[in-house]
């Protein structure tokens, strides 16, 4: 599927204090339109996917705010965010 928010709607809150480079990766892709895959087990809940990263994000479904929960490999490894 392909998530997409529209610009001036896009608000993006890092829950977890990730680079901003990461934030602006996200806002970018979110805007361009993301490939994701929706969480099985949490409605609103999406892995982005963009090369080898994984963005974990929560769409508020009544604001279209975006939560960024969590970052990681595409590898399966946990994703060093200070590397980003």
């Amino acid at each position: 599927m392909v998530l997409q928010v529209e610009q001036q709607r896009l608000t993006v809150e890092d829950v977890r204090n990730h680079p901003a480079e990461a934030v602006e990766n996200l806002r970018a892709l979110l805007a361009a339109g993301a490939v994701a895959q929706p969480d099985p087990h949490r409605k609103d809940f999406f892995e982005v996917q963009n090369g080898t990263k994984v963005y974990y994000v929560h769409v508020a479904p009544t604001t279209g705010k975006v939560l960024l929960l969590g970052i990681w490999s595409k590898r399966g490894e946990n994703f060093d965010s200070a590397a980003d």
